[in-house]
């Protein structure tokens, strides 16, 4: 078993990251910016280093300071999250050379599947359908830009960036006359966020459910999966709310995604969690990309199966083999997690800020996941999420009922949050009988 962990990460995934390892007794090491001096897991950690100004890229994003930061601390191995160098292959290579344990899949494996391109070709060549795709269209000229997003991939198509995620650097173009603003868009978006302005063109489908299944695997000829998770609610392309288990899928299906999913990481032999998405439209399923690390909605999979995912992980990275077998797993009731931001729910624009009054939900089947207090001041330069509200129970009605009353309990003053859309949400009538898809909410 791994005897200390840098977390390479902020907010409620690092004290969730923490309180897993005070589980295991495992010794922690908190790195932080000049911004974050003051977060939960930062004050509760054994040891703590600062490693830079507010600004990502001279902390959380600084890899030769992050690895120092483990050297100096004597640290086992590097957790990254989510978010920030967690899918960054270069980082985990750099992290494994250095002598230290890199918590999520081999370096390989990120760079095949993290890259949304390479990751769908794979995906072909083992059977699974994808939906028409672009090459990496800078390679075009702009007439021959025009004929692919036309004939090739046909309108309405979504631009997407080759590395990343979140939603960022996303744009649906419905005809010829928005294309080269999006794609200037895009490319701009792709570079600033992920320093990498390649994009694609992906054919756009206007209904449809966005599906992912979750998967374990060991790297050592052991793979299961913990069944999937619906994300069709979402905003500008980033998810706000997830449940599980999906109310579309039937059994035959949930079992066909699954088996594939595992064949999948066997053939990769994939080592961690993570995470493959699909479109799911008419019957048929659209493989679109794989996460290859924990997901901000892991937890719902964690109420419904009893897993603990971060548990797992680090007990892979030390080296155990998967016991539990596919059979063993179940699927009991139903969860759902509301992503809570501070943010201008209208218009989604972050509203940074000192939080002058909270108070957390609670009672049977509610879990409240983040890193904010009374008197915590919500940093600009990071990621507008604050934290994830989660609700189990027996049915997904019995679930909104107990998300509402969640919602309406919990308090956070001093700065605008988007509790208010997701009552919305909850109480749409749409999404409480599953007629819904994200942009007939949002």
């Amino acid at each position: 078993m791994l005897k200390k962990i840098l977390i390479a990460n902020r907010g409620e995934i690092a004290l969730r990251i923490l309180r897993t390892c005070k589980e295991l007794h495992i010794k922690t090491v908190a790195i932080y910016s000049t911004a974050d001096r003051y977060l939960k897991h930062v004050l509760l950690a054994d040891e703590t280093i600062c490693i830079g100004s507010e600004h990502p890229i001279k902390s959380y994003l600084n890899i030769p300071a992050i690895i120092s930061a483990a050297e100096i601390t004597g640290s086992d191995a590097i957790h990254p999250g989510y978010g920030f160098l967690s899918e960054n292959a270069n980082f985990a290579e750099q992290v494994e050379r250095s002598g230290f344990v890199f918590i999520g899949p081999k370096s390989d494996t990120i760079k095949l599947m993290s890259n949304k391109l390479s990751a769908i070709n794979f995906m072909k060549a083992i059977g699974l359908p994808c939906l028409p795709t672009s090459l990496e269209i800078s390679k075009y000229n702009i007439k021959k830009i025009k004929y692919v997003a036309k004939e090739i991939i046909g309108y309405p198509l979504i631009i997407k960036a080759v590395q990343g995620g979140g939603g960022r650097a996303m744009r649906i173009v419905r005809d010829e006359n928005e294309l080269e603003t999006a794609i200037n868009i895009a490319q701009s978006e792709a570079k600033l966020a992920f320093d990498d302005n390649r994009i694609y063109f992906e054919k756009y489908l206007n209904a449809s459910k966005h599906i992912e299944i979750q998967i374990l695997s060991d790297g050592q000829g052991n793979a299961v999966s913990l069944g999937d998770r619906d994300c069709s609610i979402q905003r500008r392309h980033q998810k706000i709310l997830e449940e599980a288990p999906s109310f579309y899928l039937d059994e035959k299906n949930r079992k066909f995604l699954g088996d594939f999913c595992i064949n999948a990481c066997l053939k990769l032999q994939y080592r961690g969690v993570g995470t493959f998405e699909f479109l799911y439209s008419k019957n048929k399923f659209y493989f679109i990309e794989m996460n290859t690390r924990l997901q901000v909605e892991h937890t719902v999979t964690e109420m419904v199966t009893g897993f603990d995912l971060v548990k797992a992980q680090i007990n892979i990275a030390s080296g155990k083999q998967l016991t539990i077998k596919q059979k063993q797993i179940g699927i009991f009731g139903h969860a759902m997690e509301c992503r809570i931001n501070a943010e201008d729910s209208t218009n989604f624009k972050p509203n940074p800020g000192k939080i002058t009054r909270f108070h957390p939900p609670g009672g049977l089947g509610v879990r409240w996941e983040s890193h904010i207090y009374s008197g915590y001041i919500v940093p600009s330069f990071y990621d507008s999420m604050i934290g994830k509200l989660i609700c189990f129970g027996e049915n997904r009605e019995i679930v909104i009922e107990k998300m509402k009353n969640a919602l309406e309990e919990l308090i956070i003053d001093g700065i605008q949050t988007n509790i208010n859309l997701h009552l919305k949400i909850i109480n749409n009538r749409k999404f409480r009988n599953g007629t819904f898809h994200g942009s007939v909410l949002l």
